[in-house]
């Protein structure tokens, strides 16, 4: 069996792009502000990701790859979710900031 498959190759291109991810989920934790994240960029990627999951489904191509667009969409919706937590700190730590 040939492993060098289009498939092969979009699934490559996906772990590229998911290799950020953990780095960046990493930093929202250990930072805790959501200062120098950019929520749009991050929905972006995440509806990108759910058009290719989408794409998959729509065309019957349901191969290995799936998981990896899922394992990335994983990955950026916990960084947005983290973007919200952290924001609510920043605002929480900026009224502080005033009432002192």
């Amino acid at each position: 069996m040939n492993m060098i498959t289009p498939e092969f190759f979009e699934m490559l291109m996906i772990i590229s792009f998911g290799i950020a991810w953990p780095t960046s989920i990493l930093k929202s934790i250990r930072s805790k502000t959501s200062k120098g994240k950019s929520l749009l960029f991050m929905i972006v990627i995440f509806c990108g990701y759910s058009f290719g999951i989408s794409s998959k489904f729509v065309s019957g191509a349901i191969t290995y790859v799936l998981i990896f667009y899922i394992i990335n969409l994983c990955m950026v919706g916990t960084d947005i979710v983290l973007f919200f937590i952290n924001r609510q700190r920043d605002i929480n730590n900026d009224m502080k900031t005033e009432n002192l």
